[in-house]
């Protein structure tokens, strides 16, 4: 699905600080888990790298990362005298990793190994036992990315959302393919900026804080 408009659509796609699951290569799915002492370095670290972007709201997923990690940015806004008013989307809540929730992902790739092939090729099928597919997951967002973006106007926003749920959104705005469920597991403390131009019909990424 690619978002089309009229308009130019100014996204900062912000991956919260690593939970102590992040940092154990563990799968979190939907588990609302604080930030460890590293994700705490990210956030910080994140503050400083997109301090001169305007934004005027920060949408923010459910869990307590996604909602540390937007609390902060926004506070060190408000210290500038910027006040950035930030609102939770309950529909940006992390995909529903039933019965993987806590799982190494090592652990799966050894102990099911069609299974982390399909994850890295074609993951959009997957679905964990007593869980929610990536095609569900993809659907209950779209309907979330579209109000927020239609209510953004003209102006900057920024989504916090923890992967693999911004990896979905991340192609909801791209119109790329969705591909390595495995690598988005853990990636965090980390932004893109998506931008689309008014006479353009597909979205650009610019990624400043990937390598």
């Amino acid at each position: 699905m690619i978002l089309r408009s009229a308009r130019t659509a100014r996204v900062l796609l912000i991956r919260p600080g690593a939970t102590e699951f992040d940092d154990q290569r563990r799968i979190k799915g939907n588990l609302d888990m604080p930030m460890s002492e590293r994700g705490r370095q990210q956030v910080r670290s994140l503050a400083e790298q997109i301090s001169e972007f305007p934004l005027k709201a920060i949408y923010t997923a459910p869990g307590e990362s996604a909602r540390e990690t937007a609390n902060w940015l926004a506070k060190g806004r408000s210290d500038r005298g910027r006040n950035v008013p930030t609102k939770v989307v309950e529909a940006f809540r992390n995909i529903d990793h039933g019965l993987w929730h806590g799982k190494l992902i090592d652990e799966l790739k050894r102990n099911h190994p069609r299974l982390y092939r399909q994850g890295q090729d074609a993951p959009t099928d997957i679905c964990p036992p007593d869980g929610e597919s990536i095609r569900e997951a993809k659907a209950r967002a779209e309907k979330a990315v579209r109000r927020v973006i239609r209510k953004s106007g003209n102006d900057m926003i920024a989504i916090v959302i923890p992967d693999p749920m911004a990896w979905v959104v991340e192609s909801l705005l791209t119109g790329e393919e969705l591909s390595n469920l495995w690598k988005a597991e853990t990636d965090s403390g980390e932004w893109d900026f998506i931008e689309a131009e008014a006479e353009r019909s597909w979205y650009e990424t610019k990624s400043p804080s990937r390598k």
